[in-house]
C-alpha cells in the first residue's frame, strides 16, 4: 500500500464536527420533492462552510461522531466527512469515532477507501465499540459480543484492502487507498489492550489527565511487550469544551448542553467537561498534552461551535511549547 502520514497532527488540535444537535431537524431540511434541491443543499453548505472555517482557525482535524440509532437529529459520520474533505485543503479528516461492530466490515472498507482516494490521502478510521445497548438492540446485533465483533471486523477491512493491486484475484477491493490509520477509542484495559496490539492511535474520551497519563503508560508498554514500536501507536484524546467569560457560567452552559445531547443529568459530565475563559481552558488543554497527548480532538459543548473553537484555538496557539516527541503514526500494520 502507498503510505500517507495524516499532515499537521502532532501537537494538534481538531474539532469534531457539529453534526448533532443541530437547530434545525436535518431530516426536515434534507427532504426533497421532485427536483427541489435546496433544502439539502441548505443543510450540506453548512457542514462545508462549518469544516472550512474550523480550518482557518486552526483545526488540523476535522472528525464525525457516530450513533447509528440516536435520540437526537443526527448525520451519518461517512458522509459528512466526505463533504467535510470538498470544503477543506490540509486537515485530516476521520471519525470520532465508527462503531464498527454496528456495520458491515467489507462495506465500511470500501467507503472509508474512497474517501481516503477523495480527500487525498487525508483519512482517519477511529474505531469503537460504543456504551449504549440499546443502540445496538436497535440495530439488531450482540452487545455482549461487541468487543469481539471489533477485532473481527478491523481483520476483516484489513483483508478487503490487501486485495488491492492483485491481478490473480478476480474480485478485489480497487483502487487501491493508501494505508489508513486505525485510531482506537476507549480507556478500559480490553480497550487500551487493543489499541497497543492492532491500533495505530489511541484515541479515548471521558477521561481525566491524571488517568489519561496511566493508560498511556499502560499503552507503551503492552505495545511493547507485543514487539511493537510504543511510539507508532498515536495517542490522542477527547475534550469537551465549553468557553466562556465565567467558569460557573460555561460549566452550567456545557453541561446543559451535554445533558440533552446524550439525554443525561448535566452532573454526569461536570467532572469531564473544561469550561471557563479560552486562556483557562487553553491550560487545561496543555494537561492532556502534558500527560502524553498529541492530538486533542475538542467536542464544544455549545451550538456556536466556531465562536468557542476559533476562541481557544487562538489561546492555544498563544501557550503551546512544541513538542516533537509525539509523532504520528505512518500506517496499518
Amino acid at each position: 500500500m502507498r503510505l500517507v502520514r495524516p499532515p499537521g497532527l502532532p501537537d494538534s488540535l481538531g474539532l469534531i464536527l457539529p453534526t448533532i444537535p443541530w437547530t434545525k431537524d436535518p431530516a426536515l431540511q434534507g427532504r426533497t420533492v421532485g427536483a427541489n434541491l435546496l433544502p439539502t443543499l441548505s443543510a450540506t453548505e453548512t457542514l462545508r462552510q462549518i469544516a472550512a472555517a474550523a480550518e482557518r482557525a486552526g483545526a488540523s482535524a476535522l472528525w464525525a461522531c457516530d450513533h447509528l440509532f440516536w435520540h437526537q437529529p443526527l448525520l451519518e459520520p461517512l458522509i459528512s466527512l466526505a463533504v467535510a474533505a470538498t470544503a477543506t485543503d490540509s486537515a485530516s479528516i476521520g471519525t470520532c469515532v465508527l462503531q464498527l461492530p454496528l456495520r458491515d466490515p467489507a462495506t465500511v472498507a470500501r467507503q472509508v477507501a474512497t474517501l481516503q482516494e477523495l480527500s487525498g490521502g487525508r483519512m482517519i478510521l477511529g474505531l469503537g465499540v460504543g456504551t449504549h445497548a440499546g443502540e445496538y438492540g436497535a440495530a439488531g446485533a450482540s452487545f455482549e459480543h461487541r468487543g469481539r465483533m471489533l477485532d473481527e471486523g478491523l481483520a476483516t477491512m484489513r483483508r478487503a484492502w490487501s486485495t488491492a493491486g492483485r491481478p490473480d484475484l478476480r474480485y478485489r477491493l480497487e483502487p487501491e487507498p493508501a494505508a489508513i490509520p486505525i485510531w482506537l477509542a476507549g480507556s478500559s484495559e480490553a480497550a487500551i489492550g487493543r489499541a497497543a496490539r492492532v491500533g495505530d492511535g489511541w484515541i479515548p474520551m471521558f477521561i481525566r489527565p491524571g488517568d489519561y497519563a496511566a493508560g498511556r503508560e499502560r499503552l507503551l508498554a503492552l505495545a511493547a511487550r507485543v514487539g511493537r514500536d510504543p511510539l507508532a501507536v498515536h495517542s490522542a484524546v477527547v475534550v469537551m469544551v465549553c468557553v466562556g467569560d465565567s467558569v460557573e457560567v460555561a460549566r452550567k452552559d456545557g453541561t446543559t448542553w451535554l445533558a440533552d445531547l446524550y439525554d443525561l443529568p448535566p452532573k454526569a459530565f461536570d467532572r469531564h467537561l473544561v469550561a471557563g475563559p479560552p486562556g483557562e481552558c487553553a491550560e487545561a488543554i496543555a494537561a492532556y498534552r502534558a500527560a502524553g497527548a498529541g492530538h486533542v480532538a475538542v467536542m464544544i459543548a455549545a451550538n456556536e461551535t466556531l465562536e468557542h473553537f476559533g476562541a481557544l484555538a487562538e489561546a492555544c496557539s498563544a501557550t503551546q511549547t512544541p513538542d516533537r516527541s509525539h509523532q504520528p503514526p505512518g500506517a496499518a500494520p
